[in-house]
């Protein structure tokens, strides 16, 4: 028998899934582990947005759409991103997407060739690269400041005659910082003066802590160079629904779309109406989230340095990124066979010596987590 893709042989498998399968597995053979491993609030999603699927359904929302979203759903988006973001941007600008993920795969088929080369910041989410590679083009990794987790005068360093994009995250996962308008600029001035493109993972932009959050593609002009990459599983709760969106300008749209309509065609439809009542109806509910994940966050952070351990700024998302002494990995390993808590080792997110703890969960699992630590 001939063998497989050897592209997609040589991509590794997504580790936070991987762990959380660990983790679910020893739960299911009986073992109280608490899973701190993944990035999905505990929250149900609001009953409004649930409400509007459910009728969606009953009136026969369950044929093809067009393949960029539902008008009135593209037409929502941005409208947000213009009231929101400061980012001026038509429907036709619009794509939605079978959750973010899928918009950043279809942002890198759109942009890249082989032999292309994409600029990820450290610590990155562990599917950027894959993505980078599935569309045969190169990562190349650069790490920000690990005392502030900003990006430093050291990035222009890092470009090649080959770089054509750079990645960011803001809030990032999996640490938890937020890009300060310093390192917002530099990005916006590298990317202008090289000519880069840039994509701007957004996701957890709802969810901020005592800072501001700004979009790269509203600082001047980075709207014609930006592919701004967002969604609706972490502000409002709506992990499976698979739905998220880019904002672009519309020839890589153009190009987005092609990718869109040869595989998922489009997004589930009933679903649209679901997340267009997220955007039109009250934002209580987020707001409401995200104050409960502020308090998580002001328990976990000083409970672990009470435990003598360095975090990175945790001023946003609902990650608390640890370091530790050692290996990350062996240590990980540690913690969910010995304490039966579930944690991400930074190995996967690029950066070894470094744990993620994610604290989109009760409370109580947290302090339990906790003293379960702190006897390991």
């Amino acid at each position: 028998m001939r063998g497989l893709s050897e592209k997609v042989a040589a991509i590794a498998p997504s580790a936070t899934i991987e762990i959380s399968n660990a983790a679910r597995r020893m739960a299911q053979g009986g073992v109280d582990v608490i899973s701190l491993s993944i990035g999905e609030p505990d929250f149900d999603t609001p009953a409004h947005i649930k409400d509007a699927c459910i009728d969606a359904l009953r009136r026969g929302e369950t044929h093809y759409a067009p393949s960029a979203g539902i008008p009135a759903l593209t037409a929502a988006i941005a409208e947000k991103v213009a009231r929101e973001n400061n980012v001026a941007a038509k429907p036709d600008e619009v794509i939605v997407t079978c959750g973010a993920k899928d918009a950043i795969y279809e942002a890198m088929e759109a942009v890249l060739n082989p032999t292309d080369e994409v600029l990820i910041l450290d610590p990155a989410w562990v599917s950027y690269e894959p993505c980078v590679e599935l569309a045969g083009a190169v990562a190349r990794h650069h790490p920000l400041s690990t005392e502030t987790f900003q990006v430093e005068d050291t990035l222009l360093e890092a470009l090649g005659p080959r770089t054509k994009m750079i990645v960011v995250n803001s809030p990032s996962n999996p640490s938890g910082a937020v890009l300060n308008a310093d390192s917002l600029r530099l990005v916006a001035d590298i990317c202008r003066d090289h000519d880069l493109y840039a994509l701007s993972d957004e996701i957890y932009e709802k969810l901020v802590y005592g800072k501001e959050h700004v979009s790269l593609a509203s600082l001047d002009g980075m709207a014609e160079r930006t592919i701004t990459i967002n969604g609706f599983s972490k502000a409002y709760a709506m992990t499976g629904w698979r739905i998220g969106y880019a904002v672009a300008p519309r020839p890589i749209l153009r190009q987005m779309e092609k990718v869109q309509q040869h595989t998922i065609s489009h997004p589930t439809t009933f679903a649209m109406f679901g997340a267009l009542a997220a955007l039109r109806g009250s934002q209580d509910c987020v707001e409401a989230m995200r104050r409960e994940f502020e308090r998580r966050r002001d328990y976990l952070i000083p409970a672990l340095r009470d435990l003598g351990y360095a975090t990175a700024p945790a001023d946003g998302a609902f990650y608390a990124y640890v370091k530790v002494d050692g290996d990350d990995m062996a240590i990980a390993r540690s913690w969910l066979h010995d304490a039966h808590v579930a944690v991400t080792p930074g190995t996967a997110f690029y950066t070894p010596g470094w744990l993620r703890l994610s604290y989109a969960t009760a409370m109580e699992n947290l302090e339990k987590a906790v003293e379960r630590i702190a006897r390991v």
